[in-house]
């Protein structure tokens, strides 16, 4: 059996090529074909809106902003509701949801019915069921995947992400010259429904979660709204994994607008020339995806944990720096492989020690706080470095945030903790 020595490192069968078993392919399937479609459908909201509607830029940063951030709000309450139900069905309706409601933007849009303010909705929907799935497949994956191979599972997700990032904009940019971004929304929604019916055929038996009395039950109280967070914050484990992951995610995606603005306006570069600084270095995520393992076996999970949060935060302040011409594209290739492959490494370690610390019973809980957090802070860092921007310039905004970046290392945890016990045992497919 494998385990944990006394200095952290995992034993070798973490990285052994075992099977993680036929239910689990089927989770790792159904979320790939929804990621591909996601990617394949990436920036098509704000296409449509420029292309279908004509809206105009305060129109279009109003649905991505209000999309993120009305989406987790709305999603707050669902955290709670989803940790007393069996998840699988709770994952399959959050599937079905997103199907339907992408799919009433190209039927809109053939009957000649397709409104701003029905993507606006659409967003909203799309961003609270993503919330809601997210929190019922950590619990699902907690159950289907022994403590083990946690790490080998997350690992697999996180391949998958880069891929589907790498290769999915190209495929759908293409896709949207040819038969117009309307047509990308309709495979992004076929590509939930193809989900549902992978999450479907996992099969098995799914043991109903304990609920608690049926006077507490029968009613949602607006205390147990903060239950996720309350937990989070009160763990000594979490509480730095926590802080620093919402806090550096959302410091880099501020700036992703302000890159497009550099690149594409500034520095005069041409739309395939962007895509390709940022398609290329997610080959990045994959190298650091298949390292994990291996790290984590030789090193131990805290180390690598550490280590790999440090070097996330070293390399975008080096876009403060980009210019013109083949050296600003090597440039921003080079900056974003090595930020990528960072967080290729980090982010399976990190999802794993969140599992591992989080009981069985509070894990949808945690992560639907966790999330609406990430998407929340995302979206006010956002507006605000929009209005930094404006105020300092564009360069100067995206060189403070990689400055703020490389102080984030602080938040990280100083020393490995002992794993929560999980008071239900997981299911594997004997």
């Amino acid at each position: 059996m494998s385990g944990v020595t006394e200095s952290g490192a995992v034993e070798s069968d973490v990285v052994r090529g075992r099977s993680l078993g036929r239910r689990f392919e089927w989770l790792w399937a159904a979320y790939a074909v929804s990621t591909f479609g996601t990617r394949l459908a990436f920036d098509a909201f704000p296409l449509i809106a420029v292309m279908v509607l004509d809206a105009g830029p305060a129109r279009v940063a109003a649905l991505a902003a209000a999309g993120l951030a009305v989406g987790a709000v709305v999603a707050v309450p669902l955290g709670p509701w989803v940790e007393f139900r069996r998840k699988r069905p709770v994952m399959v309706a959050m599937d079905l949801v997103r199907c339907a409601v992408l799919l009433s933007v190209p039927l809109a849009y053939a009957f000649g019915r397709l409104g701003f303010a029905q993507l606006l909705v659409v967003s909203v929907v799309v961003a609270a069921a993503d919330i809601t799935f997210r929190a019922a497949a950590g619990s699902c994956l907690k159950a289907l995947v022994r403590p083990k191979d946690l790490l080998r599972a997350n690992g697999r997700f996180e391949s998958t992400t880069w891929t589907a990032a790498m290769l999915g904009p190209p495929v759908g940019g293409a896709a949207i010259g040819l038969f117009g971004p309307v047509v990308t929304v309709a495979a992004d929604a076929v590509s939930y429904l193809l989900s549902a019916l992978g999450i479907r055929a996992i099969g098995g038996g799914e043991p109903r979660p304990p609920r608690p009395p049926r006077t507490e039950a029968s009613r949602l109280r607006a205390g147990d709204l903060l239950d996720g967070w309350r937990y989070v914050l009160a763990s000594p484990a979490l509480r730095p994994l926590f802080l620093n992951t919402v806090l550096v995610n959302g410091l880099i995606m501020a700036t992703a607008p302000l890159l497009a603005v550099l690149m594409l306006g500034d520095l005069g570069f041409a739309p395939w020339q962007y895509s390709l600084a940022f398609a290329v270095p997610c080959l990045g995520g994959l190298v650091g995806s298949r390292l994990a393992g291996p790290l984590v076996a030789r090193f131990g999970e805290h180390r690598v944990l550490v280590t790999s949060g440090v070097l996330r935060v070293c390399w975008p302040l080096g876009l403060a720096f980009v210019g013109p011409g083949a050296g600003g594209l090597v440039l921003v290739m080079v900056v974003e492989f090595g930020l990528i492959t960072s967080v290729g490494v980090y982010n399976p370690v990190y999802a794993t020690r969140r599992l591992e610390l989080t009981p069985a019973d509070r894990v949808a809980r945690t992560l639907s706080a966790w999330t609406v957090s990430g998407k929340l802070t995302t979206a006010a860092l956002t507006a605000v470095w929009g209005l930094l921007a404006g105020l300092t310039g564009t360069r100067t905004a995206v060189a403070l945030a990689g400055a703020l970046l490389l102080a984030t290392p602080l938040l990280l945890p100083r020393r490995t903790r002992t794993p929560a016990p999980a008071p239900v045992q997981p299911a594997t497919d004997g």
